[in-house]
């Protein structure tokens, strides 16, 4: 009987080697594909995780952003107030001095600079810190990735607060030049307008325009120079005794003057002045409304054009408007500027950009 079997299995030699190399051949395809798809499958398990991470990471920053410009808003308003103080003309003209128109055609003039100078520069510190809080966030992810413990980070704490504090030059010199800039406009839009001249609130929008359209079109500056001075050339003419951490600082500097400088950047700010400067016509919609009982149809659309007040009226409606405008407790202003969504994309676009390594940027 066994060698009837040997027999055969000689006979059948070659079939029998053929097809124990194709079983083990699909055993050991199965185990490669196997241990492939595991592969596949923790790599695509640890993306996610990193991306969820990524992500997280990202929305924390923004919060961040949200929280810092909120409390940014008390000094803005405490340095536009110091510069332009409309409140000392007030008071004088409780005194009823000989000069009180002259006193008047100060403060008309003083009330719309202040409050135009507040919603711009509340617009450039909304979009500057989002620039620069992302940029930070960036690097920070980085320096806190999977394999970049112990090495040098990419913005050490010293770096970090020299590169925010140039955020000084937007409450400090930035905002004089802006200041110089708005109220030379509005002296050549509503110098010549009468105080007894009465204004409806489209009339007053047309006003505001003509000012944004020379301070923002005809100025000798662009408006990124109000938000970030080239302070880094003092830096630079001390080469010498350059530190490690101002090289880093110029770095972070040259890369935000980079992202000002690109359409995005323009696009971004236009939308968030259209936005403020339309909430701001928002709010002084309410005070040309027509009083309760009106035959004037108060839901059509023009009725907003038919109710006019005359400018020394206005005037104290403008100049009580900063205390809305610079806000740190979240108003339908700053909300609208927050949660806008090109600053949101811009945001994101910024972030992505600064935490991806480097050679993936290749």
């Amino acid at each position: 009987m066994f060698s009837s079997v040997w027999n055969f299995i000689k006979r059948h030699k070659r079939k029998f080697i053929f097809t124990g190399a194709v079983v083990g051949g699909v055993y050991f395809l199965g185990k490669y594909a196997q241990k492939k798809l595991r592969e596949l499958q923790e790599k695509e398990a640890t993306e996610y995780i990193a991306q969820a991470r990524r992500q997280f990471h990202f929305e924390s920053n923004q919060r961040t952003c949200n929280m810092t410009v909120l409390s940014m808003l008390p000094p803005l308003k405490e340095a536009i107030v110091n510069q332009l103080n409309s409140e000392s003309l007030t008071a004088l003209l409780k005194t009823k001095p000989a000069n009180k128109l002259e006193i008047w055609e100060d403060l008309k003039i003083l009330s719309f600079t202040r409050t135009l100078v507040a919603v711009y520069s509340t617009c450039m510190l909304v979009v500057l810190l989002r620039i620069q809080l992302n940029v930070i966030g960036g690097y920070l992810y980085l320096d806190n990735s999977v394999g970049k413990n112990g090495t040098t980070p990419l913005t050490p704490p010293d770096v970090q607060q020299q590169y925010l504090s140039s955020i000084q030059h937007l409450l400090g010199d930035g905002l004089t030049e802006l200041m110089s800039a708005v109220k030379k406009a509005v002296q050549n839009s509503l110098g010549g307008v009468s105080l007894k001249q009465s204004l409806s609130l489209l009339e007053l929008e047309q006003q505001i325009s003509w000012i944004r359209a020379e301070v923002e079109s005809t100025s000798e500056r662009s408006l990124s120079w109000y938000m970030l001075a080239d302070d880094q050339e003092v830096l630079t003419d001390q080469a010498c005794g350059l530190t490690e951490d101002d090289v880093m600082t110029i770095r972070l500097l040259n890369e935000t003057r980079d992202m000002m400088d690109s359409p995005n950047f323009s696009t971004v700010l236009d939308a968030c002045l259209n936005r403020g400067f339309s909430r701001l016509l928002d709010n002084l919609a309410e005070f040309f409304r027509p009083p309760p009982g009106d035959s004037a149809p108060s839901t059509a659309p023009d009725c907003l054009s038919v109710v006019s007040l005359p400018l020394a009226k206005v005037v104290p409606i403008i100049n009580g408007q900063i205390n809305t405008i610079c806000s740190e407790i979240p108003s339908h202003f700053v909300q609208d500027l927050l949660l806008n969504d090109q600053v949101k994309e811009f945001a994101a676009n910024v972030y992505e950009t600064f935490s991806t390594p480097q050679e993936l940027q290749k």
